[in-house]
């Protein structure tokens, strides 16, 4: 005979607290003591107790479940949601946006749901998944600086919380990174070492992050002696890193330094450069940016810029929790800090 699951009644028994203590421990409710808690925590550990998520959602009003949508414009027609889908999670930046989101909802028993939004239909399915309560609010991905989604989600006052900040301004929350002090310490370690004839790989130039990064870059390396730097633009992935170094020393065949406005590209230059009988660092330093996992599997060693992506990610579930729980009222931005993680290449 299968044993009976256990109840509130069985957790207030357990930690000598009434029924109504234990449900508002369970649901959440913030003004229930710090001891009160820790005892009733204590007894639901002891007894097994687990929550009926259908019956608490009627007594919170909440979903406890989180849209975590990657969005963008779309890559054309000819695109499919499988291609677009493929296309995103080819680089590891999602991926630690992942890790950092699950990171923060585990512990609160909250979940996300994945979606995609390239397209009018998608953009409308996730206002509506929204607005019938089906989760609570939306982490919302930027890939493309035209995304209609963050206006829309603005429009229908959707508790939402973005990943960069938005181009055009909307008033919702934002984390973002000091993407242009990023720059300016790739280029710092460059001159250090002693470069003469430095070049750039940059993210597509219609970005904000990949403008910030070049600008950051440039500016620093005006300040110390060198007022024009070959750029090459590249797509954030490994094949637009190989064609816009293979343009670079065509073009500038002397080039003895690299920044590349992302790890996937910077993979892609040190591949290329080691086809042409380039050494790195030797002849050519790189320094890529994010301190993805590529970082390390990178031949040499990638020196790069960390974006603490996953504590960003966080801070980002973070604010979203606290605008549904109505803690937070006014859109608000979080910048973190870059840091140059010095490795082999540079």
């Amino acid at each position: 005979m299968s044993r009976q699951a256990p109840t509130l009644e069985d957790v207030a028994r357990e930690a000598g607290v009434s029924r109504a203590t234990v449900s508002r421990v369970v649901n959440g409710v913030r003004n229930v003591d710090p001891a009160i808690q820790e005892q009733v925590q204590r007894a639901i550990e002891r007894t097994g107790y687990a929550p009926n998520r259908a019956a608490r959602s009627l007594v919170t009003r909440r979903a406890e479940t989180i849209a975590l949508v990657v969005s963008g414009a779309g890559g054309g027609p000819e695109e499919s949601q499988e291609a677009f889908a493929a296309r995103v999670f080819a680089d590891p930046f999602f991926g630690r946006v992942v890790a950092g989101v699950v990171g923060f909802l585990r512990p609160r028993s909250m979940h996300p749901v994945l979606m995609f939004a390239e397209s009018a239909d998608d953009r409308h399915e996730v206002l509506t998944y929204l607005r019938q309560g089906r989760a609570d609010g939306a982490l919302v991905v930027s890939t493309h600086p035209d995304d209609p989604l963050p206006t829309l989600l603005a429009a229908a006052h959707l508790p939402s919380v973005l990943f960069a900040r938005p181009t055009p301004p909307v008033p919702l929350s934002y984390v973002d990174l000091d993407h242009r002090d990023g720059g300016r310490l790739a280029a710092q370690r460059l001159l250090e070492r002693g470069c003469r004839r430095p070049a750039t790989v940059a993210g597509p130039l219609a970005v904000p992050a990949s403008q910030e990064r070049l600008a950051g870059f440039r500016d620093t390396m005006a300040r110390g002696g060198h007022p024009y730097v070959p750029v090459a633009e590249g797509g954030f992935t490994l094949d637009s890193g190989i064609a816009a170094m293979a343009r670079l020393l065509a073009e500038h065949p002397d080039v003895d330094g690299v920044f590349a406005a992302n790890d996937l590209m910077a993979q892609g230059v040190c591949q290329l450069l080691r086809e042409r009988g380039r050494r790195v660092p030797d002849d050519v330093a790189v320094i890529g940016f994010d301190d993805s996992g590529i970082a390390l599997s990178c031949r040499p060693p990638l020196t790069t810029v960390r974006q603490p992506v996953e504590q960003m990610a966080a801070e980002m579930a973070r604010l979203l929790d606290q605008h549904i729980r109505g803690e937070r009222t006014e859109a608000t931005s979080v910048v973190f800090d870059p840091e140059l993680v010095v490795r082999e290449t540079a």
